[in-house]
């Protein structure tokens, strides 16, 4: 009875310290990429990984994933022995926008030198190319206003609306009459009073007219140098994934059963499975045991 006791306790204890072991190492430490870039197409996803001495790469995410309708499959790990400093030429195109499209107000935005940081991490600074700024307009605007003209007809025979024009045309616009004033140019007796028989009409017209004006400026402009880093004792990995697209998608919920780790099922089950198997071992054996007791009395 003792020995069974003990063949019962040994599996127990072996499957405590084998679950622990297992969940472990699926909770190994992340590592995270220093700079992700993706082609054009979205066929091909590429994360590099600087790590130091004490990351370990096993924590570089090889799982499929899906983003932007296309699900990735890790191809290739590559891995680089970074040089102690890495240094090369670089090109980059800012981009802004200015009020005003003189060359001084413009300069006055960029300044000679910039410092900056590349995708993957490389620092340096730039230098402005004169000969590259490029300032083109960056939209268009409309305002409307009100125009008023006068227009006047003299030598009328009468104060007679008909005589003056409803519309008239001014730089293109169409203005319509809005008042009169009526001037007498000539009198003339009748009946010993005087009256007037010529009279000069002061129209006014007004109407509106639409300017376009320009709402503003786009500016480019390139500054080159060299960039560099020093490397710090790491090691460069550069994890590939290709991507197909996603045809039908797959909903939310597929997606999460599919990410679903079987492990935290799959391994407290099998430890089960493994002390129950040292159970029954142990009960075999007592079994045995009596049996050959009972034969050898």
């Amino acid at each position: 009875m003792k020995r069974t006791l003990s063949l019962l306790m040994l599996s127990l204890i072996l499957a405590a310290v084998m679950i622990p072991s297992a969940l472990a190492a699926d909770t190994m430490a992340v590592c995270y990429p220093t700079s992700v870039t993706r082609s054009e197409d979205g066929t091909e996803i590429r994360k590099v990984y600087d790590l130091g001495p004490e990351e370990d790469p096993a924590g570089i995410a090889r799982s499929d994933f899906q983003q932007d309708g296309f699900r990735y499959t890790l191809v290739d790990l590559l891995k680089q022995e970074l040089p102690e400093n890495e240094s090369r030429q670089h090109t980059e195109t800012v981009t802004l926008e200015s009020k005003d499209k003189d060359m001084a107000s413009v300069l006055a935005l960029l300044p000679q030198q910039r410092e900056f940081i590349t995708d993957d991490g490389l620092t340096g600074t730039l230098t402005l190319q004169l000969d590259t700024v490029q300032v083109d307009v960056s939209g268009y605007g409309s305002s409307t206003r009100a125009v008023n003209v006068t227009r006047s007809y003299p030598n009328l025979a009468g104060q007679d609306t008909s005589y003056i024009p409803k519309t008239i045309q001014d730089n293109g616009r169409t203005l319509t009459l809005q008042d009169i004033n009526w001037q007498t140019d000539n009198t003339a007796s009748v009946d010993g009073y005087a009256m007037g028989d010529r009279f000069t009409a002061v129209a006014t017209y007004t109407g509106s007219a639409t300017s376009s004006y320009v709402k503003g400026y786009t500016v480019t402009a390139d500054y080159i140098g060299t960039v560099s880093r020093i490397a710090l004792n790491k090691t460069r990995y550069v994890a590939i994934f290709e991507g197909e697209p996603l045809t039908p998608m797959v909903s939310e919920a597929a997606a999460s059963a599919i990410r679903f780790n079987w492990a935290y099922v799959l391994v407290p089950l099998s430890m089960i499975a493994l002390a129950g198997g040292g159970v029954g071992t142990a009960l075999f054996l007592k079994r045995r045991h009596e049996t050959g007791e009972e034969d050898s009395e």
